[in-house]
């Protein structure tokens, strides 16, 4: 065989073979990912060849699979279980793209056909390098070794005439490289030149411009370069031959840059010239490989615009025609660039395929796949690969038209139509800012209308139930991939099927948090000196301490009006947003609470001028409504109450019995002062819970009815509590409570207010998740506050406008909405500790739950790249009575409590808070619903995670 061309190792249509002519070195080509056979008598020096080019991990051999099953490598008995396991190892590393060489005689066609069949598995070359050494030599050699001094010399001789036999038929077998070294000296001087593939491009970093598909339009593709910021070169003609971006970028088409439309040699011209010069690439679409065949001659239909093209190519002149072919035939179906982050193909490619070389890859990257099935149209139905592509690569693609590209799955497609009266996408990598221009007109009538058909697209596909069930693996951008157990996401989906808003307005389910670390301080199991300790030792200098509310975790979205729901999210005319509770769950099982909160919201958003500033039509706010008592009143009689009833009734006789036996002479004082203790410990326990709750002026449970008593008040009579109201301490005490807002002059000032029978509902706002078209979970928090006290403040304005008092005015009635009070904290600066921690404590002593620390930074990560938990919630001391019981404070009982197993709970908090963000950018993105309820489902199934409920 003698030396020859360059081989071409996508279609193998042009091969290499070296001949014995090459003399004092022969380099041997071989693809950086194949698959190398060495073929050789044994004797002929396979291993020793082996262990001088390649690294010991790279060579499998047989005598050592035969070792590994029989401990003999010379036991021919254990031949077909040692292939079995070499087999299986050639498999494993192929699969995970490392270049394997398989060391064994393979002299036999039999031997060598399964190997080539691993190597098409797997998508790579497979190489065959040959040893023809004399048979003398191998005998020779093999006289030497102790453990083959016995073997007969038939054995050589008939492995010398199989390797006779194979050497004319190696390429038809389907090594796309064959390598032949004829005797001990050209063995001697081969060196192994280990090739880049065509579609490596690794060591190009960018930055790229990604341009969709063209489809002849050049004057469309003019107008994109000159946005993306290109100064285009002309010819004598005036005809765009080169584009130099000033910054040193590089442009990437996806193909078809031909067929439909009107100048598809003017795309060439252009696109030909910028790959000439080094300012661009391109991967050939399927278009380009149909033209590409017509040019040489091939037989192929004239249809889908081919002809418009070769009627435009018939007004060139050979040269350029001939140009033309040869730039066609030397397109590359991929290309993998970025340090392998980006993948450029036409019509996109799965993880697998991603830097392998074989017709199937080629073919997939041209045409994609189908489904087997056509639309009403006629045409393939595309198989959604992308819906399924977890890789961690980019892959940027077109070929299947869609309204607007957005991602999926790290996966976008940028046709969006221009040849059929879209527009003409560009992607900036590594910015992944998206630049489009729109077409100037239909140039050509498409077959069907254009609309989302490309994985990922804006309409995408309805829910489906296999989305969520079993275990599932949701890829984030803030954490990698988060697994879910089958068992809770058979919970999630209980509570989501039979619970839950209609999902298309449930883009989003705030994560649980994890509590600060255990405090040693006396008297505490939570303090702040904990939290400021624990954020500085991992580099957080600033933090803000926000009140926590006691109310109820709740998800606002609100729109500007209800046409922008409907348009947006496909709701029911007359709704405008949702108020959802951290589980998906409505607050009011009647919508019409929920459209007078959504009213004031939104009336208030307008006011601060927050529509226009963020540029946007919807907001989703994370927030506390309140009173707790709104949402948690089976829980306050079942639990709380129970326990503040039952104190009451028994330790008044206790101690009445107690201390007349006092009076007469019974030694009972350490029992008495015990009982004591415990009264007043029960009495610090139902004044806990009664700070969090008062009377609304409606049932959320009956709309429209009075609220009910809340357990353990003057207002729930028998229960034995003090004859104090459970108000707000910034209303008037009625033992009665409050008088109903649907009446009288106050009712009417409500309903003016556009609360209506709501009165005594709260909600504080301390979050603007998203907007339109971008997340704002990176906002610091310091601003995100300051944006939310506007809209709070707003309200007054709101209310006097509309004639009704403004919040704690003449009616004695707060608003709807409250602020979040707070301090910033410098971790590093004592006197900034010691203010943080009097701010905790007169905020506790004052009735407060306690606080949330959160770094001023958002989305903070550590030194090696973890993610910083996003806040820590540092509860009061009394109110940690509710949650631990009466008598938690007693040291005994602390020093139990103070073994806490915080690690689950810290990890699930920062597990459902990348989900979280990764359902906020999804939705920014405009992924469809599915993908955005995929992440929004896998918090609400991490919540049935086994977890201590008190944390």
């Amino acid at each position: 065989m003698t030396g020859g061309d360059r081989m071409e190792y996508e279609d193998g249509s042009r091969r290499e073979h070296d001949g014995p002519s090459e003399a004092a070195r022969r380099p041997l080509a071989v693809p950086d990912l194949s698959l190398v056979v060495l073929v050789g008598a044994t004797g002929s020096g396979k291993s020793t060849f082996a262990a001088r080019h390649f690294k010991p991990t790279e060579v499998i051999s047989s005598d050592f699979c035969r070792g590994l099953v029989s401990d003999d490598e010379n036991d021919q008995s254990a031949s077909g279980d040692a292939f079995d396991v070499l087999h299986f190892i050639v498999g494993k590393r192929l699969a995970a793209g490392r270049l394997t060489v398989v060391d064994a005689t393979n002299v036999q066609s039999e031997a060598r056909a399964q190997l080539v069949r691993l190597a098409r598995e797997h998508d790579v070359l497979p190489v065959a390098i040959v040893l023809d050494v004399p048979e003398q030599l191998c005998a020779e050699r093999n006289a030497a070794r102790a453990d083959r001094a016995g073997l007969p010399r038939r054995v050589i001789q008939r492995h010398q005439r199989e390797l006779r036999r194979s050497l004319r038929h190696l390429e038809r077998e389907g090594f796309r490289k064959v390598h032949l070294l004829r005797g001990p000296a050209e063995v001697a001087a081969a060196e192994v030149v280990r090739e880049r593939r065509f579609n490596d491009l690794r060591h190009l970093t960018g930055p790229f411009d990604i341009v969709g598909d063209i489809h002849g339009c050049r004057s469309e593709l003019e107008t994109l370069l000159g946005r993306l910021g290109y100064a285009l070169a002309r010819d004598a003609l005036g005809r765009p031959v080169d584009a130099v971006h000033p910054e040193g970028r590089t442009a990437v088409f996806v193909g078809d840059l031909v067929d439909r439309g009107p100048d598809s040699p003017g795309v060439l011209r252009l696109v030909m010239g910028m790959v000439r010069a080094g300012h661009a690439l391109c991967v050939p679409g399927n278009h380009e490989n149909k033209l590409g065949r017509y040019l040489k001659g091939r037989k192929v239909q004239h249809t889908h615009g081919l002809a418009e093209t070769i009627e435009q190519l018939d007004r060139e002149d050979d040269a350029f025609r001939a140009e033309v072919g040869e730039f066609l035939h030397g397109l590359v179906s991929h290309y993998v660039l970025d340090g392998g982050g980006l993948v450029v193909c036409h019509a996109g490619l799965p993880e697998k395929y991603h830097g392998r070389t074989s017709g199937r890859v080629r073919s997939f990257a041209l045409y994609g796949d189908t489904t087997g099935e056509t639309d009403e149209f006629g045409l393939p139905v595309r198989y959604p690969w992308a819906e399924d592509y977890r890789g961690r690569a980019a892959v940027v693609y077109g070929h299947t038209p869609t309204p607007r590209a957005t991602w999926l799955n790290n996966t976008i497609c940028l046709d969006t139509g221009c040849v059929f009266g879209g527009a003409m996408t560009a992607l900036r990598w590594p910015e992944r800012e998206l630049v489009d221009v729109p077409a100037e007109r239909v140039w050509y009538e498409p077959a069907r209308p254009l609309a989302t058909e490309a994985p990922g697209g804006a309409d995408g596909r309805p829910l489906d139930l296999n989305d969520v069930a079993g275990r599932r693996v949701v890829e984030t951008r803030a954490m990698g991939r988060l697994a879910v157990r089958e068992e809770n996401a058979a919970a999630a989906l209980e509570v989501m099927s039979r619970f839950a808003i209609d999902p298309r307005l449930l883009p989003y389910l705030p994560p649980t948090m994890a509590p600060c670390a255990t405090s040693s301080e006396e008297g505490f199991l939570e303090h702040p000196a904990e939290a400021f300790a624990d954020y500085r030792a991992e580099g957080v200098r600033e933090v803000v301490c926000e009140e926590k509310h006691m109310g109820s975790r709740a998800v606002v979205l609100v729109c500007r009006d209800t046409s922008v729901a409907g348009e947006l999210f496909g709701v029911p005319k007359g709704v405008s947003g949702a108020l959802y509770t951290r589980t998906g769950r409505p607050f009011f099982d009647d919508p019409e609470p929920t459209e007078r909160i959504l009213r004031r919201v939104r009336t208030c958003v307008e006011e601060a001028g927050l529509w226009e500033e963020l540029d946007t039509d919807w907001l989703l706010l994370d927030a506390e409504l309140m009173p707790w008592s709104l949402k948690a009143t089976g829980l306050l009689r079942k639990q709380y109450a129970a326990v503040g009833a039952a104190s009451g009734a028994a330790f008044p006789g206790v101690l009445g019995a107690l201390t007349a036996a006092a009076a007469r002479g019974v030694e009972v004082g350490p029992l008495l002062d015990r009982q004591r203790d415990r009264a007043a410990d029960a009495a610090a326990f139902t004044e806990a819970y009664r700070r969090y709750c008062w009377r609304v002026g409606t049932d959320p449970a009956r709309p429209g009815m009075p609220a009910p008593a809340v357990p353990g008040t003057s207002a729930d009579p028998g229960t034995g509590a003090d004859p104090v109201t459970a108000a707000d301490p910034g209303t008037s005490a009625d033992p009665a409570g409050p008088k109903d807002p649907g009446t009288g002059a106050a009712g009417a000032a409500q309903e003016a207010e556009g609360l209506g029978r709501l009165d005594g509902v709260r909600l504080a706002p301390f979050q603007i998740l998203a907007v339109r078209g971008r997340s704002l979970a990176g906002l610091p928090h310091t601003e995100q506050l300051a944006l939310i006290d506007r809209i709070v403040a707003a309200e007054g304005a709101v209310a006097s406008r509309d004639g009704a008092p403004p919040a704690g005015g003449a009616s004695q009635h707060p608003g709807l909405l409250v602020t979040t009070r707070r301090i910033v904290v410098d971790t590093e600066d004592e006197e900034s500790v010691a203010a943080g921690i009097r701010w905790w404590l007169e905020l506790t002593a004052d009735g407060g739950e306690g606080m949330v620390v959160k770094p001023v930074q958002a989305l903070v990560r550590r030194a090696d790249g973890r993610l910083v938990q996003p806040g820590v919630k540092c509860r009061g001391r009394e109110y940690l009575r509710i949650i631990y019981g009466p008598e938690y404070t007693r040291p005994e009982n602390l020093a139990r409590l103070r073994v806490r197993h915080l690690g689950h709970k810290r990890s699930l908090a920062l597990r459902e808070y990348a989900l979280g963000l990764e359902a906020l950018d999804r939705m920014a993105d405009g992924e469809p619903l599915w993908r955005v309820h995929e992440a929004v489902f896998a918090v609400l199934a991490l919540e049935s995670e086994p977890v201590d409920p008190r944390l």
